[in-house]
């Protein structure tokens, strides 16, 4: 937009809504760790029961895993 020319307005506007993107990222990671040790405790509590939600469970974890390793992974 910079090399285009654009409105200095729009500029600002877009610069704003970066930072504020920016910012946003390490409280959505936050959570999604919290999540994670959530579903991973409710799965152990569940670790005899089977089914579809267990399963999807399992899986959603393991996804979550290959995209954000935690420490106790």
């Amino acid at each position: 937009m910079k090399d285009n020319g654009a409105d200095p307005y729009d500029l600002k506007q877009q610069e704003n809504v970066l930072g504020e993107s920016r910012m946003m990222i390490p409280d959505c990671h936050k959570r999604l760790e919290a999540a994670l040790a959530d579903l991973k405790s409710t799965l152990a509590e569940l670790e005899e029961t089977t089914g579809p939600e267990v399963e999807d469970a399992k899986k959603t974890v393991a996804d979550v895993e290959k995209q954000f390793p935690t420490e106790d992974a």
